[in-house]
């Protein structure tokens, strides 16, 4: 009858209100930020997750429509995916009735905006009517961006930040086709890297690739791609740019090497080259080709001029660095012609004798100041092996060098000892070049007579003690006893007059 009727439909309502409550109450505690709207498009859920992303609460937003709750994600009421979903459009990627993407927006967390992933499922009702839809987000901005940074790694030199081979060689791909002629090619080299990093180590040499990523950021380059494309070299791809117009550029980075030169401890010096396509018959391989042989034309007319240029500033750095040896390497040059002369060495030998005094320590240059400082003796191993580099180093920057590869040898062995305990040979006795032999004696005494930041220089007398103590031990015999016949002599002159 009407009453049994009333009673159950009463029971039945309170089911459903039962069950709409779990539905809400599952809703509200799920993880992801999830909102509904009914048939028409009005909010009738908004979960906590939810308010945390937008900053909206649940009692300002529910019973809104009209787009409302597009506004905490792009800043203004718009349709978005759920919309689409009612209306029966939606295009995206569908898993039965749910539809996945992914998407930006731009007003999330007070305008920092986020990537979010977006699930959308339509609601029905028993009958099998649309009654609504449900969206739910996830904040993928922290995935995103680790997908755009490994893409970035992909494409570009972590050291420089430009392009890297990879993405230069794409390009090129892409230009060989379609209408970008005329494309120009420049192919630049860093003179004299090896030698900084050999001397200096990679980090001065790290600094110098730095340099040039920088000289080669010039405003007019900002449409074309500059990439390096190996350990030492960069290259320029330029559509739509006449040969006169990369020559131009060409100018454009020699300008910009003269002004960051003015400031740069260690000067940059790159050699370039470049080639131009007219027409799309020639392919761009061979227009690379081209321009990186042009580039090795340059580099053989000014490589050694570069190579000059950076020990003329390496010894500057030494100069500027080693207060220690200030005068030392003019009066080493003097003590070494005196007993050059008295041996009995080439007139020939002279200048190179002098070079030699002058460059000997040159290696220095690559020692850490704390090695190269230190009050005191030297007292670890790894003091003595790093100190002991110095001979190397100065080895390879001699050599690198025409006018020093006479006397590249000599700079390498000018530690040696008479007994064979020296470095970094151990060579011993007349196996030691004589030049050496003749360097180390000199270049000690005037050590020992000079003050140090950490103890005064000794007399004359208490030098030449120190070098008859390590006769035979540390300096050849015989020339210790011409060396002191000639400080006698000089003695006595000096009492004479």
């Amino acid at each position: 009858d009407r009453k049994q009727t009333e009673k159950f439909l009463k029971k039945v309502e309170e089911r459903l209100q039962t069950a709409l409550h779990q539905v809400m109450d599952i809703i509200e505690f799920l993880p992801d930020a999830t909102f509904v709207i009914d048939s028409e498009r009005k909010v009738i859920a908004w979960n906590r997750a939810i308010e945390e992303m937008t900053g909206v609460l649940k009692k300002d937003i529910i019973g809104k429509g009209n787009g409302e709750y597009a506004s905490p994600f792009y800043g203004l009421p718009k349709k978005m995916l759920i919309d689409s979903v009612l209306n029966g459009k939606a295009d995206s990627g569908k898993n039965e009735d749910t539809i996945i993407t992914e998407i930006y927006a731009p007003c999330l967390y007070n305008g920092s905006g986020a990537y979010l992933w977006s699930a959308v499922s339509p609601l029905y009702d028993n009958r099998g009517e649309l009654v609504g839809a449900i969206e739910s987000f996830r904040d993928i901005t922290e995935r995103k961006e680790m997908e755009k940074q490994l893409k970035y790694l992909g494409s570009h030199d972590p050291l420089t930040k430009l392009a890297n081979r990879t993405y230069f060689e794409e390009e090129m791909s892409r230009l060989e086709s379609g209408n970008h002629e005329p494309v120009s090619i420049i192919v630049c080299d860093v003179d004299g890297l090896k030698l900084v990093n050999d001397t200096l180590g990679h980090e001065a040499g790290d600094k110098l690739l730095v340099a040039t990523a920088s000289v080669l950021r010039h405003p007019s380059l900002l449409d074309s791609v500059v990439a390096r494309i190996g350990g030492d070299e960069f290259a320029i791809l330029l559509k739509k740019t006449e040969r006169s117009a990369a020559e131009k550029v060409c100018q454009q980075v020699y300008d910009a090497i003269k002004r960051h030169n003015k400031r740069a401890e260690i000067p940059l010096s790159l050699s370039l080259g470049f080639a131009t396509r007219q027409d799309s018959l020639t392919n761009l391989t061979e227009i690379f080709k081209e321009a990186d042989n042009n580039m090795y034309r340059v580099k053989l007319h000014s490589s050694q001029s570069a190579r000059s240029t950076i020990v003329t500033s390496l010894m500057k750095m030494l100069e500027t660095r080693d207060f220690i040896t200030e005068g030392h390497g003019e009066r080493v040059q003097d003590l070494v012609q005196e007993l050059s002369g008295a041996y009995g060495l080439a007139e020939s030998k002279m200048n190179d004798m002098r070079l030699l005094a002058q460059f000997h320590d040159i290696g220095k240059v690559g020692i850490p100041d704390k090695i190269l400082f230190k009050p005191g003796s030297l007292t670890t191993d790894e003091e003595f092996a790093e100190m002991q580099r110095h001979s190397m180093i100065g080895y390879r920057i001699a050599q690198s060098v025409p006018d020093l590869v006479p006397i590249a040898d000599w700079i390498l062995k000018h530690h040696e000892w008479w007994n064979g305990k020296g470095y970094p040979l151990g060579l011993e006795g007349d196996a030691i070049p004589v030049e050496c032999r003749i360097l180390s004696i000199v270049d000690a005494y005037d050590a020992m007579t000079n003050d140090r930041p950490y103890r005064k220089g000794m007399t004359h007398t208490q030098a030449i003690t120190e070098l008859l103590k390590f006769s035979g031990i540390q300096f050849d015999p015989h020339l210790v006893s011409l060396f002191l016949k000639l400080r006698q002599a000089k003695s006595y002159i000096k009492v004479v007059k």
